[in-house]
């Protein structure tokens, strides 16, 4: 009987085993915590998107990087495939806003609760509090897996160790490790789906203000890399909420001197907004300009817009001149940031880089140079962003993995 080790208890790790396990595979699980599945309860806010009800176009519209890679596991496994089988396993499932699926009862220890008991059913052997120290191949064509509990020997291997964002739940590189160890190429680790800095200080004086509905734009030298509606939060450092993290991963690359913009009324142009500047303005020419936006805007921003305009707070509202008018539209439309960098990949969601795609046979997740061995999760070089596609792309190269090394 074939014998598998699966490296890391997380949702990609535990679907793995239980598709090796449930075709009569003897299958161990190395967990380096104290349970399974720990990064699960930070996701969606603790609410766990587990993935998104997306049409397979729009999945893949939403893999910024690598998405190719990603056509054979996501098809032996999609995303109504995973709702199919948590709603089997018990777990009831909504879809909210954007497509995004959460269980219904807003619980991710439910999701957490309903996988680890599939582990039991398909009879996978979990080591918990165990850490993998080293993986090697041994001369009989199979794998010496070293533990801090002993060492253990298997037909194959599977990776799912996660990257390097949030250290706390486990993930730490130790994938990586082992990759290069076997001679298999990583690429450098980034932060994906990570707060801003900016070089600007004053959106510290703002800090936890959240802007709703408005347009951010963001341009890499005269070249427009990004455009959307949606939330933006002020932070001690800069920048975070919905759009930024989406943002951070179209500009993982490079973030340095991105110049954002933040649009306040969307909805109006420029002209709209100045008639109505005007409209408010003769209501309260009166009052000085500090007191006279708080209808346009939260009123802890006025003191921040017209000092990006130039205009005295002091200033009462029947002496604006038309100029000032023009200076105060056009920062209420464009409010300007520019990028410094990323909060550091502690802090980032998810983690862009790992074992490079190249290296791995999509069609199987195993290693192209080393027969057995199989990668799934978050370690691989593939990212997406928000809205559950990350959480699925880790289902999916699972159950392929788990799959394919059942059928070694």
């Amino acid at each position: 009987m074939n014998r598998i080790a699966v490296i890391g208890g997380g949702p990609s790790g535990m679907l793995a085993a239980c598709t090796a396990a449930k075709n009569d595979c003897l299958v161990t699980i190395y967990e380096r915590n104290e349970k399974l599945g720990k990064k699960l309860y930070i996701t969606g806010k603790g609410r766990c998107n587990v993935t998104n009800n997306a049409t397979e176009e729009e999945f893949f519209a939403n893999i910024p990087r690598n998405h190719r890679f990603m056509y054979s596991s996501f098809y032996s496994f999609t995303n109504h495939d995973l709702i199919r089988l948590l709603n089997t396993l018990g777990l009831e499932t909504k879809v909210e806003r954007g497509g995004r699926v959460f269980p219904a009862s807003d619980k991710s220890s439910d999701v957490l609760k309903v996988l680890t008991n599939y582990v039991r059913q398909c009879n996978a052997e979990v080591l918990l509090n165990t850490r993998v120290k080293s993986i090697s191949k041994t001369g009989d064509n199979k794998f010496s897996v070293r533990t801090n509990n002993g060492d253990y020997t298997y037909d194959s291997v599977i990776i799912a160790t996660g990257g390097v964002s949030y250290p706390t739940t486990g993930s730490d590189g130790d994938g990586y490790r082992f990759a290069s160890e076997l001679g298999i190429k990583t690429i450098d680790a980034k932060p994906a789906l990570v707060p801003l800095v900016t070089i600007e200080e004053w959106p510290k004086e703002l800090m936890g203000l959240t802007l709703k509905n408005v347009t951010l734009r963001a341009f890499d030298g005269n070249k427009k890399v990004f455009e959307d509606m949606g939330e933006v939060l002020f932070t001690h450092f800069g920048i975070s909420g919905p759009l930024v993290l989406t943002l951070s991963s179209i500009i993982a690359e490079h973030p340095e001197n991105v110049k954002v913009f933040i649009d306040l009324k969307p909805a109006l142009t420029r002209e709209e907004l100045d008639r109505r500047v005007l409209r408010d303005f003769q209501t309260a020419k009166n009052k000085q300009m500090k007191n006279a936006l708080f209808e346009l805007m939260p009123s802890s921003l006025v003191q921040i817009i017209l000092q990006l305009a130039q205009i005295d707070p002091d200033l009462a509202v029947n002496s604006l001149t038309k100029q000032d008018r023009a200076r105060l539209v056009e920062i209420i439309k464009a409010i300007p940031l520019v990028i410094k960098g990323t909060r550091p990949i502690e802090e980032a969601i998810i983690t862009r880089g790992g074992i490079d795609t190249r290296e791995i046979n999509p069609t199987t997740m195993e290693s192209k140079k080393v027969s057995g061995l199989y990668f799934s999760g978050e370690v691989i070089d593939v990212d997406a962003f928000t809205g559950g596609f990350n959480l699925q792309i880790a289902f999916s190269t699972g159950y392929l993995a788990g799959r394919s090394a059942s059928e070694k």
